[in-house]
């Protein structure tokens, strides 16, 4: 591993050109005792010949600075928020900062309440705030208070002022598409999020192009509406595994809705992917343990963290940043549960 010449190192490629983890580093830097000699010279000897110097403002040691920085999460448990929350602590160690930590359950007025508790508390440097249910106009008011915040998975549209990370939605759903298509597939479902949320609509228009591109008619028939969780995912599956002319494919616009019309498929007994494909999109980690493995689009949802992570402390050092909205780019994990179209959907379109 290589270092950039005039770019600071960071505590975890000193950890990987010494061979030790993060909280290793940490413990040498902080002067512990609880490190074996040999490592603690290792580590050292890294830090010499590649000139590591922390960053004042890192340790909480610039004026005015607290080191601690709010990250408002609706939920703590499910593997989606889980990954974002982990990628940002892990980014945040590396700055030795700390997290305050406060599960928003989804509900406008408790988020706002905290915002508000985190803004005029006095406590943090700044805020990460993923898949907020507040406005833009409400954050915009958080911002003209400048109390320094980036937003993680846009729930709605944001003011381009706003500093955000999101995953390209669009060019994910494109790549599944364009999959289902290639395996022959003309018939080809989609079960949405709610409507007006950045990743349905972004996904709905991916789906609808790629339809366009390769010349099939869009049906309205086939695109239907669910939450992101199982049950609402399997309960919309039925109502299109119930057509007459069903489809042969559907593109679930998550893991869980996937998951869900992986049950209503086996509850009308077709096979998976024998009769239906299945793509879903995140994958969390179930998508690689249901039977069959789900083929999905997957988010870097860890990344998405570190990089809210990474632009917050730009933002807080007040460096110069080229865009606050970033896009992570997504990529399709092919597995099996997609397969090439039945033989009766590839006659019918003979």
């Amino acid at each position: 591993m290589t270092v950039p010449s005039g770019k600071r190192m960071t505590i975890r490629e000193i950890a990987d050109l010494a061979g030790v983890s993060i909280a290793t580093v940490s413990r040498v830097l902080n002067g512990r005792d609880d490190v074996a000699a040999d490592t603690r010279e290792a580590v050292r000897r890294v830090i010499r010949e590649h000139g590591y110097t922390a960053n004042r403002h890192a340790r909480g040691l610039s004026a005015g600075r607290t080191g601690f920085v709010g990250v408002l999460v609706p939920l703590v448990f499910p593997a989606y928020f889980a990954e974002i929350l982990a990628g940002a602590a892990e980014a945040l160690y590396e700055q030795q900062m700390r997290v305050v930590l406060s599960p928003t359950q989804h509900e406008h007025a408790r988020e706002v309440s905290l915002l508000d508790r985190l803004m005029h508390g006095g406590a943090t440097d700044g805020a990460l705030i993923v898949l907020p249910n507040e406005s833009s106009e409400e954050l915009e008011r958080a911002l003209d208070a400048g109390y320094p915040f980036v937003v993680v998975d846009p729930l709605m549209p944001l003011d381009d002022r706003i500093p955000s990370v999101s995953a390209a939605h669009m060019s994910g759903a494109d790549q599944a598409m364009r999959y289902l298509i290639s395996l022959g597939h003309r018939r080809i479902g989609a079960i949405t999020g709610p409507p007006g949320w950045v990743a349905t609509e972004d996904r709905r228009r991916g789906y609808r192009a790629a339809l366009a591109a390769a010349n099939i008619p869009f049906d309205a028939a086939l695109e239907v509406e669910a939450d992101f969780e199982i049950p609402d995912g399997e309960a919309a599956a039925r109502g299109l595994l119930g057509m007459t002319d069903r489809p042969t494919a559907v593109f679930a616009f998550n893991d869980n809705i996937a998951i869900g019309t992986m049950r209503a498929a086996r509850e009308q007994g077709l096979r998976v992917p024998e009769d239906l494909s299945i793509v879903g999109f995140d994958d969390v980690e179930h998508a690689s343990i249901v039977t069959p493995r789900l083929t999905t689009v997957r988010q870097p949802l860890a990344e998405m963290g570190r990089t809210a992570v990474s632009l917050l402390i730009r933002l807080l050092e007040q460096q110069s940043v080229e865009t606050l909205s970033i896009q992570l780019a997504t990529r399709l994990v092919i597995r099996e549960s997609t397969a090439p179209a039945p033989a009766r959907a590839l006659a019918a379109t003979a």
